[in-house]
């Protein structure tokens, strides 16, 4: 039980890591180029999506990859949609975020089930 709680914490920890770059990176890139406004929600969206995909490919491990990938991808959305919350000084739940939550679940719970099943190199 330890183990699958310290793989979800780890997978949890390096989609907001790199939600975090990915968001970074394409701030300097809507500077640089001068990109629409209406671009910034889909793109943010892909980059949550490839941020669960990382973070569980790399620490989801063992057995039980659909629930573990199921509770990770909506454990990472919950924590960014809170971190850029906070970092933007407005938290507001609304439909948008429970897509957004039933996305990181449905993201979570794919990439668990190819985690679990990937074969190690040792």
């Amino acid at each position: 039980m330890r183990v699958h709680i310290f793989q979800i914490l780890k997978a949890v920890l390096a989609a907001v890591l790199f939600s975090l770059a990915f968001v970074l990176i394409f701030t300097v890139i809507i500077q640089l180029f001068s990109l629409p406004a209406q671009v910034i929600r889909p793109v943010n969206q892909i980059f949550k999506i490839l941020a669960i995909v990382c973070g569980g490919l790399i620490f989801i491990r063992g057995e039980k990859g659909l629930l573990k990938g199921a509770i990770y991808g909506v454990s990472a959305v919950l924590i960014t949609f809170l971190l850029f919350g906070l970092i933007s000084m407005s938290l507001s739940f609304t439909w948008k975020t429970a897509v957004e939550l039933l996305i990181g679940a449905a993201a979570g719970a794919i990439t668990g089930v190819i985690a679990v099943n990937l074969k190690s190199k040792t």
